[in-house]
C-alpha cells in the first residue's frame, strides 16, 4: 500500500534519531543538478549531499560504472586487492604528492587515520614518542568519531562528549603570529582546512598556510590538510594545496570522491607511512570495489569534461552574482570562496533565507551559523548558476 509525504514524515518523526532536523520532503530521484520529491516538485540542488554529488544526480557515466560492478563484485575485504582499488591508488599518487594511499569509508575516519599516522610516525620513525600535540584550527571542523570531534575547533560540537581525546590544542585560523607560538617541539602535527567548511566557507590565507608549512619543518611536526570538502575539484584544483602551492604531508579525502557512495582516504608520503606497520590500523569496508570503481570513474569524468575549469568560471560566475545582490540586498554582508565552494554571509537570517530559497525551488544550506553555503555539483552549467541567482533574489524579496 502506498502511502503519502505526510504518512512517510510522520513515521520518519517517530523513528529517526534525534540529532537530525530534516526538512518536510521526501526525495525520490534526482537527474543532473536537479533533485525530485514524491510529488514531482524539482528542486535546484545547490547542496550536493554536502559537496559529496560532484558529478550530480543519475550521471550516466557514473550510473553504468557502479551497475557494472554491482554484477561484478561488492566486497572481498583489504585481506586482497580488486583492480579498482589498484587502480585509485595509482591515480590519487601520480596526481598528487602522495605516494601510498588509505581507504575508508567517510571524512572522519580518514582524520582519525591521519592522526593515529602522524603520532606513530613520531613515535617510531622520528623516534620521539613524546611528541604527541595535534594542533588544529579554531572553527574548524573535522568530522564526529571522538578524535575528530576534538580536533574540531568549535566547542558546541564537544558539548556532552568529555572526557575528550588528550594532546589536542587549537590556534586561530588565519593567525599566522599565533600558530607560530603554538608549533613547539612538542607537537607532532598541525591540521588545518584549506577552506573552512562548516567554520562559514573560509578560505586560507596563502601566508598562514605558508607559515604552517614553514613552522612544522623547523620542529619535525607532519602537516595535514583536510581536503575532505576542498578536496575532488570542488575549488578548481583537483586538490586545494595546489592552489596555494603549500604540499602537505598528509591529506585526507571524502565526500565527492565517490560521487555518492560512501568512501574516505588518507594520503601521505612513503616518509610518513613508515610509521605504519601491518595492523596498525585497518578498514573493514574501505576501498571496497563498488566504492572505489565510483571514484575512478568521477576522476575520469572530471579529466574528460573539463569540470575543473568549470568549476572555476561557475565559481566565478556564482561569485559576481553574489555580490551583485549583496549591492541590493543588506542582508548580504560578504561573498567568498574559491571554485564551487561559496560563502555568502548574512548574519542570524542566514537559516530563515535557507528556508525561503528551499520553498523557490532552491537547496542551499547554512555553514558557520551566519553564511550561506553554496556547494552544487561541478556539472552545473552557466543556466543553472543564472537560476540560483533568481530563486535566491525570490527568497531575498521574501525576507
Amino acid at each position: 500500500m502506498s502511502q503519502t509525504t505526510t504518512d512517510l514524515l510522520a513515521i520518519g518523526a517517530r523513528h529517526n534519531s534525534p540529532n537530525y532536523a530534516p526538512a518536510p520532503i521526501i526525495f525520490e530521484r534526482g537527474e543532473g543538478v536537479w533533485l525530485f520529491d514524491c510529488e514531482e516538485n524539482r528542486y535546484l540542488d545547490f547542496v550536493a549531499g554536502i559537496a559529496v554529488c560532484a558529478l550530480g544526480h543519475a550521471h550516466p557515466r557514473l550510473t553504468e560504472a557502479l551497475r557494472d560492478q554491482v554484477e561484478k563484485l561488492l566486497h572481498v575485504s583489504n585481506m586482497y586487492y580488486t583492480a579498482p582499488q589498484i587502480e585509485l591508488m595509482e591515480t590519487l599518487s601520480k596526481r598528487s604528492f602522495a605516494d601510498r594511499v588509505f581507504f575508508c569509508n567517510s571524512g572522519a575516519e580518514a582524520n582519525e587515520a591521519a592522526f593515529k599516522l602522524a603520532r606513530r610516525y613520531q613515535s617510531r620513525v622520528a623516534n620521539q614518542p613524546d611528541k604527541t600535540k595535534i594542533l588544529s584550527m579554531k572553527a574548524s571542523f573535522h568530522g564526529r568519531t571522538l578524535a575528530a570531534i576534538t580536533a574540531t575547533g568549535q566547542p558546541k560540537y564537544h558539548d556532552g562528549f568529555a572526557p575528550l581525546v588528550p594532546g589536542f590544542d587549537y590556534t586561530p585560523f588565519n593567525d599566522s603570529a599565533l600558530a607560530k607560538e603554538k608549533i613547539d617541539a612538542h607537537t607532532a602535527a598541525v591540521v588545518v582546512e584549506p577552506i573552512q567548511g562548516e567554520g562559514g566557507v573560509r578560505p586560507a590565507e596563502l601566508e598562514f598556510l605558508q607559515t604552517l608549512r614553514q613552522a612544522c619543518d623547523e620542529h619535525g611536526a607532519l602537516l595535514i590538510f583536510d581536503e575532505v570538502q576542498t578536496g575532488v575539484g570542488r575549488t578548481g584544483a583537483l586538490f586545494a594545496y595546489q592552489n596555494y602551492d603549500v604540499t602537505p604531508d598528509i591529506m585526507t579525502l571524502a565526500k565527492g570522491i565517490g560521487g555518492g557512495v560512501p568512501l574516505g582516504a588518507t594520503l601521505a608520503t612513503d616518509k610518513v607511512w613508515a610509521g605504519w606497520k601491518r595492523g596498525s590500523h585497518a578498514s573493514t569496508f574501505g576501498g571496497n570495489p563498488l566504492a572505489t570503481r565510483a571514484a575512478n570513474t568521477v576522476l575520469q569524468v572530471i579529466e574528460e569534461d573539463s569540470l575543473l575549469d568549470n568549476a572555476r568560471d561557475r565559481g566565478e560566475q556564482l561569485r559576481q552574482g553574489l555580490l551583485e545582490l549583496s549591492s541590493r540586498f543588506s542582508v548580504l554582508t560578504d561573498v567568498r570562496g574559491t571554485g564551487l565552494m561559496v560563502g555568502a554571509q548574512c548574519g542570524e537570517r542566514a537559516g530563515d533565507i535557507a528556508v525561503l530559497a528551499r520553498e523557490q525551488g532552491l537547496l542551499i544550506n547554512t555553514a558557520g551559523g551566519d553564511t550561506l553555503r553554496f556547494v552544487p555539483p561541478l556539472v552545473i552549467t552557466s543556466e543553472d548558476v543564472e537560476q540560483a541567482l533568481t530563486r535566491l533574489e525570490d527568497a531575498l524579496l521574501r525576507l
